[in-house]
């Protein structure tokens, strides 16, 4: 044996060290880029070019080696890392995390029911799932609460209600201005009303009577309420029972109250034309410095005379004044001292004019009768009633315009109707022929600024006429 056989081979080739060591960098790098699960899918893809076949032997030999070493406990740093992972999922499927369950909380909910016919307010709280008992709490809660309770078909309840399905609050529209609620506290139910504030403005409307009064009105777009209003401001001058005709035609400018774009309610005539059998008259409502609000001409005269002409608005004359005229009961000549006015029973009865009631109750054939005297000089009667309003009485006073009694058909009466009579220093006149009396003009003092409103009333009127019936042409 020479001095260099007898040397020990390497105990690894040069290419083999170098080899491995290439590997255990490429695993080290394998492991600091990819998690530990990603490892073992990487390793099967990991591919190193050998010198020659025979070196690629002996590398599988020593590859196989290495993972064979690898799968031994705490000898590589690998095999920790894999079998903490595997510990870690086998931990995981032992020992399942708790699960938290939260609850899911409800909204709270809104509802809404329209009233039916039949509908109680113990129903309507049903169908929105309320207990019926909860409507007694309700209403006890406040002394206005009761409001709920009065309920109208097509009226609408709203109920916003708990995330548990208590009541926070109840809401209802009564009408355009006014809605009422209750909403919930500590100590029940508190109720609120809500009154909108409409805003104000001012509207036109003109009409030609083809027919009667009323119905010519509405066609043009007056109120009832605004119609017997005018009856009333021109009712000194016109006889609305005798003395309309048709192609009468009248121009009324009044207050209109608006909520949201909607007209809602309407507030007094400003200023009103009305012409009749070929006369026109006309009206400017004034207020004065204290306040006090009344009707004009256009030229600052009274419209307000001492007596109106007509005690029962759009009543049908059925008899006249006549000394002559034959009883329909007693079929005898008998005077007639005075005017009947035919309407339905209970249709209102107004006084003349400022008075003392001399009497309020029967007298003979008159049957129900009122009696009012008017200073010194005027006395005027009203029989046939079926009854006095309240409050007029023998000894009291009255208000011109203040109703006093209803038709009927007391006393010697074929059906129902007023008979009214009108004395002059204790002797009976035709009401319907006395020139009546005049009430005073405006006051020197105020004749100005009168003037200053009622001008521009007037041009408008004017001019909306004017407009209305060019359009009307085109």
């Amino acid at each position: 044996m020479t001095k260099e056989s007898s040397k020990a081979p390497p105990l690894y080739p040069k290419t083999h060290l170098l080899a491995a060591s290439g590997i255990a960098a490429l695993l080290s790098l394998a492991l600091l880029v990819f998690p530990s699960s990603d490892v073992e899918a990487k390793k099967t893809t990991l591919s190193l070019e050998l010198e020659s076949p025979a070196e690629q032997l002996t590398q599988d030999q020593d590859a196989a080696d290495v993972v064979q070493a690898t799968n031994e406990p705490a000898t590589s740093p690998f095999a920790q890392i894999d079998n903490s992972a595997e510990d870690t999922q086998e931990a995981a499927q032992a020992e399942p995390a708790p699960v938290v369950e939260v609850e899911e909380k409800k909204p709270a909910s809104h509802r809404e029911v329209i009233v039916a016919k039949g509908d109680t307010l113990s129903t309507l709280f049903e169908k929105v799932g309320l207990p019926a008992t909860s409507v007694h709490e309700i209403l006890a809660s406040d002394k206005q609460a009761k409001q709920f309770s009065q309920l109208k078909r097509g009226q609408k309840l709203e109920f916003e209600l708990s995330p548990d399905g208590q009541l926070t609050n109840l809401h209802s529209k009564l009408n355009d201005v006014e809605s009422i609620s209750l909403t919930r506290n500590d100590k029940g139910y508190t109720f609120n009303r809500i009154t909108a504030k409409p805003t104000v403005r001012s509207a036109y409307v003109h009409g030609v009577i083809n027919s009667s009064l009323s119905q010519s009105a509405a066609r043009a777009g007056l109120s009832h309420s605004l119609t017997m209003d005018m009856a009333s401001v021109f009712g000194y001058d016109v006889d609305f029972a005798q003395d309309i005709r048709q192609g009468d035609e009248f121009d009324v400018i009044y207050e209109q109250k608006v909520v949201n774009g909607k007209a809602v309610g309407n507030g007094p005539i400003l200023s009103a034309r009305f012409t009749n059998r070929g006369k026109t008259y006309t009206a400017v409502r004034y207020t004065n410095k204290q306040g006090n609000s009344s009707y004009y001409t256009a030229d600052g005269n009274s419209m307000r005379k001492a007596f109106i002409r007509t005690p029962v608005d759009f009543a049908r004359i059925s008899s006249k004044f006549s000394m002559g005229r034959k009883h329909p009961i007693l079929n005898k000549i008998r005077a007639h001292k005075g005017v009947d006015y035919a309407a339905p029973r209970g249709t209102p009865i107004k006084a003349a004019g400022d008075g003392k009631v001399l009497l309020a109750g029967r007298r003979g054939g008159y049957g129900n009768t009122v009696v009012l005297q008017h200073g010194n000089t005027y006395t005027t009667l009203y029989g046939h009633m079926q009854g006095f309003a309240k409050g007029v009485k023998t000894g009291g006073t009255v208000k011109q315009g203040q109703v006093i009694g209803y038709i009927g058909t007391t006393g010697l009466s074929t059906g129902p109707h007023l008979h009214y009579e009108f004395q002059v220093n204790g002797v009976h006149v035709d009401p319907l022929g006395q020139k009546l009396p005049m009430a005073d003009p405006i006051a020197k003092a105020e004749r100005a600024r009168f003037l200053a409103q009622s001008q521009p009333l007037m041009a408008r009127m004017d001019q909306e006429k004017a407009t209305m019936l060019a359009s009307s042409k085109r």
